[in-house]
């Protein structure tokens, strides 16, 4: 219990700092979308890779075919681009709430399909986290980018899939190892367009390896980890934390001035998950 708690813990951490470091490289133009793609998944395949296989050497494993699947990695390069092009108008607190906003939905619905029942509480603090995210991208002051919120739901759809590929895994680094080095084959014609039409600085590229190697390579295995000890309904909701960590650094590292329209917005989301787990925990007495 204390180890899952841990991990998701981190690997929450490592999501909202995917947000921050996306804005900033991509909210500054220091880098352009395909660019930051292109280098994330890969930078994130080579690390992974390697850990992957120093983990085979030490265990003497003689498994040779890759770990991960196809459909994995199609899905995780759907989340990434569209998370990078999102991020060219969202800001960094704003694109997470409405990322993992979009993941639960969609991992709810997934858990319903399947057959889950949450209870009438757990519903209700989920029905008061989505009410206040269509709240978010109602007309009116502070609404964001309308384009860069379809981006980021189509994203929050594209991670909600990944996520769930990964729920039972018994090699988390090798299959998100084995995950990244396919969807770089996909990033090929990204890099190219990068190198022909677009302009990176140092910066932009050091940002983009730092999300790469550590806010997604590592930060993903581990959340593979996690991923044992949580329900789909849990895994949905832990999730909505994010947006909260990804506000907070973004007042201490960006800069960026939130409105109270995202805040209301925010509280509520935040509201429902704790009623939510408190009711679990409840139910669980």
């Amino acid at each position: 219990m204390h180890s899952t708690f841990l991990l998701t813990a981190v690997a929450m951490l490592a999501f909202a700092a995917n947000s921050l470091l996306a804005r900033e490289a991509l909210g500054t133009v220091s880098i352009e979308a395909a660019g930051y793609t292109a280098v994330r998944i890969v930078s994130g395949a080579l690390v992974l890779y390697g850990l992957m296989r120093r983990g085979k050497l030490q265990s003497a494993s003689v498994e040779r075919s890759l770990p991960g699947d196809w459909w994995a990695a199609a899905a995780l390069f759907v989340y990434a681009i569209a998370f990078s092009a999102a991020y060219l108008s969202l800001g960094a607190a704003t694109g997470a709430l409405i990322l993992f906003s979009s993941v639960q939905a969609s991992m709810l619905a997934f858990g319903l399909f399947r057959g889950d029942r949450p209870s009438l509480r757990e519903m209700i603090g989920f029905a008061i986290a989505f009410a206040a995210f269509v709240y978010l991208i109602l007309p009116g002051v502070g609404r964001p980018d309308l384009g860069g919120s379809l981006l980021m739901i189509a994203s929050g759809v594209a991670w909600a899939v990944y996520t769930l590929r990964g729920r039972g895994s018994r090699d988390p680094i090798g299959e998100t190892a084995g995950n990244f080095v396919r969807a770089s084959v996909f990033c090929l014609p990204l890099a190219i367009f990068a190198l022909l039409y677009e302009t990176a600085t140092l910066s932009g590229v050091l940002l983009a390896l730092g999300s790469g190697i550590v806010a997604s390579g590592l930060g993903y295995s581990v959340w593979y980890r996690a991923l044992r000890g949580l329900t789909t309904f849990q895994a949905a909701l832990i999730q909505l934390s994010v947006p909260v960590i990804a506000a907070l650094g973004a007042i201490l590292f960006l800069n960026e001035q939130l409105t109270l329209h995202f805040v209301v917005a925010a509280a509520f989301v935040i509201g429902g998950i704790a009623f939510a787990i408190l009711a679990k925990q409840k139910r669980q007495v």
